[in-house]
């Protein structure tokens, strides 16, 4: 049994039961297959599970180190990306958003993988304010002006 697998059978005896769940998980586990995803630092998880009269809500934090290159001056970027999640599972969604949830195994790993993916910039920022790369040269504005001059605009 997978660390991203909990059993809830004694969870979902009485509505309201909560039960904490704090871990670190190794990143292959989540099978990201996303090479933005940082697979050398675990997926973190501080989260609590509540027992509804028709399933399960999940909510509290997630995090995942992620590495990427700055949109504007081509940085390399090594962060974490830290979200809050508040999902529902359910034996039978009645909800299109609601994850499935199968016998007394409750798997968080699609959830997992889901949230934090769109946690993940697709076109990240160094800095927010971060100048860029010079259009004429190609020198890093951040680290001062460039000497160029100001480009001549068409006419």
């Amino acid at each position: 049994m997978t660390a991203l697998v909990v059993n809830v059978a004694e969870l979902m005896r009485r509505a309201g039961t909560v039960r904490a769940i704090v871990r670190e998980v190794p990143a292959q586990d989540v099978a990201f297959d996303d090479p933005r995803v940082d697979a050398d630092r675990p997926v973190s998880l501080d989260i609590e599970v509540e027992s509804l009269t028709d399933g399960v809500i999940v909510h509290g934090r997630l995090g995942v180190g992620w590495r990427g290159e700055c949109r504007r001056c081509l940085a390399a970027i090594a962060t974490a990306a830290d979200v809050e999640v508040d999902e529902l599972y359910q034996r039978q969604p009645t909800s299109p958003d609601a994850y499935r949830l199968e016998g007394d195994q409750l798997d968080l790993r699609q959830m997992v993988r889901d949230t934090l993916l769109l946690a993940v910039p697709d076109a990240p920022l160094c800095r927010p304010d971060c100048r860029g790369l010079c259009p004429r040269c190609g020198a890093d504005l951040n680290e001062g002006a460039c000497g160029c001059g100001d480009a001549e605009g068409d006419r």
